[in-house]
């Protein structure tokens, strides 16, 4: 690849980035109410009223932020990785 493809790629990836981070932020802002507890803590927080409801489900979200943040990274970097490894094969394949 030359450089002017490269920063095409990097450029469209970047553009890819930017709308799925962009969709993360409309679903997370624009969602209701979520139900992310289990069968005993739903019937906990309904004996406990609508307040401390709201603040079990917003903790539970929270607590769930970091492990998905994680397996994000690990994810990229790994994508990245195996791109950078094909694209070595290939120009390896093509000198031969």
């Amino acid at each position: 690849m030359n450089n002017g493809q490269q920063s095409m790629v990097k450029y469209s990836l970047k553009k890819i980035y930017t709308g799925l981070v962009l969709l993360a932020v409309l679903l997370l802002a624009g969602s209701t109410q979520l139900m992310a507890q289990c069968a005993l803590c739903t019937k906990t927080a309904q004996q406990l009223g609508d307040g401390p409801a709201a603040g079990l489900n917003k903790g539970i979200l929270y607590l769930m932020v970091i492990p998905i943040s994680i397996l994000s990274i690990i994810g990229f970097k790994w994508y990245k990785k195996e791109k950078i490894t094909r694209a070595l094969e290939d120009s390896e394949s093509q000198v031969q």
